[in-house]
Parts: structure tokens; sequence; C-alpha cells
């Protein structure tokens, strides 16, 4: 399975000692990546984007292709930059955001043709929320278009609403394009913190909802564990939290890219809420967007 994942990259800045250290992160990047170190060498995982000409932007592309990651649709944008953030976390590994991409070049993102043409090329389109929140109107409406046209022609689409109001016009814009995504989700993979803040409800609520169109997916509830959206597929099993949280910053990310895995590989859903949920149990320990995953992680068939 060929999966492609859409969205921005931004670089991450986090305090060291008495001074800084960058790296790369954002949310569908952070799923791509995590996706193919499960998978390894057996499955492909591409990126979809915009990126600047300067170092930074060099500096996503090297990474992308070190994880290996495709780039071939991403486009280099000489007149904006990639965006950049930084990240404090509390004791608890909460995190608070500060944010400078306003004029990135992801907001530029299905402005072209070509950029829409890439969807095309996957068996598996992954984007979030999140993606949707920094394109302009008229991007976002020929982006649902044509997710419409590709999933007619036989590619599953997985989203996660990923739900950030400071990216947002206002809630009812959110609630409209959201909603439109989810119309046409195969694969949900939600937060349902995220979801009862911009649907209202609860968990029971949030389920109902999205379960009304048979979707395959996950609701994830962080240290209490997924349910399967797939009311018949649901576990009985428990999962179990982390032993310590030092960073929730990809603890999200990384059980989407966990489980789009295992659904590439075609294992059964008890296995897929698996290798999402030991995904993020061991991402949250470490700091950071992406951490390394330990051998038993990396491509080797067993969460």
């Amino acid at each position: 399975m060929r999966i492609l994942c859409v969205g921005e990259v931004m670089a991450e800045i986090r305090g060291q000692g008495y001074g800084f250290a960058v790296g790369f992160a954002g949310d569908t990047f952070n799923t791509a990546v995590y996706a193919k170190r499960r998978l390894g060498a057996r499955g492909q995982v591409a990126y979809l984007t915009r990126v600047g000409c300067e170092g930074l932007s060099d500096g996503v592309l090297r990474l992308a292709q070190a994880e290996g990651i495709g780039v071939d649709a991403v486009v280099r944008d000489a007149a904006r930059n990639i965006g950049i953030y930084a990240v404090d976390t509390d004791a608890a590994g909460e995190r608070s955001f500060a944010y400078w991409r306003e004029r990135s070049a992801a907001r530029m993102l299905f402005c072209d043709e070509a950029e829409l043409v890439a969807l095309e090329g996957c068996d598996l389109l992954y984007l979030s929320g999140i993606t949707l929140a920094i394109l302009a109107p008229a991007a976002r409406e020929r982006l649902l278009q044509r997710i419409g046209a590709v999933r007619a022609r036989g590619v599953r689409f997985a989203f996660d609403s990923n739900y950030r109001p400071k990216l947002w016009e206002d809630a009812a814009t959110a609630r409209e394009v959201i909603g439109a995504a989810w119309e046409m989700a195969d694969v949900a993979l939600p937060s349902v913190d995220d979801e009862m803040a911009l649907f209202g409800g609860d968990e029971a609520a949030v389920l109902a909802r999205l379960r009304a169109k048979g979707r395959i997916g996950a609701l994830k509830r962080g240290a209490l564990g997924p349910v399967a959206m797939d009311a018949a597929a649901e576990v009985a099993e428990r999962f179990a939290p982390a032993e310590r949280v030092v960073d929730t910053t990809a603890a999200g990310d990384s059980f989407n890219g966990g489980y789009l895995a295992a659904l590439a590989l075609g294992l059964p859903e008890a296995e897929r809420l698996q290798w999402g949920h030991e995904t993020a149990r061991h991402v949250v320990t470490l700091a950071g967007g992406i951490v390394d995953l330990p051998p038993q992680m990396r491509g080797q068939g067993t969460a």
C-alpha cells in the first residue's frame, strides 16, 4: 500500500541548557515518519507539502529522505519559507506552543493543479484538520472536491480532525469544513477531546456520530487507550498507560502512524489498535515530536 500524508512541516525549537535545539515536526509529517518506521521496507510512505528554498527547508527534505519518505511531490516556493514553532512542556508532559507560521509556504498548498494531481498516486491518503485549517478557503474546497474524486477511483481517505481553534477563522467554519471531511473519511483517527470541543457531546455521542458511516479507525482517548470505530471490532483488552509521560507532543500523530502501518500490512483491527497505542505509549516517554523507536517497533511485524 502506498500511503500519502499531506500537511505542513515546521522547524521545532526546544530549550536545551542555556540555548536551543532545532528539529522538524508537524502533525501529518510526524505520522508519516512513524508509519514508515513501523513499515520498514514493507510499505511506501510519501509526503506532500510546500517548503521554501532556505536552509531549514533543505533540512526538512534531507530528514524525509533519510527516513525513506518520498518527497517527489513536494513543491519549493522561492517566495516563502517553512513555519517555525517553539514548544515548552510542563512536569506532566503537557505542551505550550508559540508559532511563526502565518506566511509559511505550506499555506499555499493546492493553489497549483499539480499538487491536486499528486493525490492520484496513492492507495491511502491521510491528512488532518490542521492541514485544512492552514489553507485558503478556495484551496480547501478544491482539496475536498479532489478527495471525493480520488475516492471514487478507489483511494481510501484517512482523517484526524486535530482541532486547533487558533488556526481557524471561527468555530463554525471549522465545524463545516471538518464535518465535510468526516463525510468522506474511510478511516477515522480522531481524539475524543478534539471532537467534544468542536462538536459537543460526550464520548458516547462522539462514537455514535462517527460510527454512523461504518468507518474503520479508532477514537483516541490518551492513557485510557483507543476504542475501535467499528463497533463489531471492539476489543476487550485494556491498553496499558505509559510508565511515565515526558512529552505528549506527538502522541496522537504517532498513534496514527502505527495504526496506518498496521492497516497497510493488512493486520486485523485488534493489532492495528495495539500498534497505534504501543507506538504512542513509547513516544510520550521522550521529548520531541519525532523520537527514536526501539528496534522491535521498526519494521519487525510486531508491536
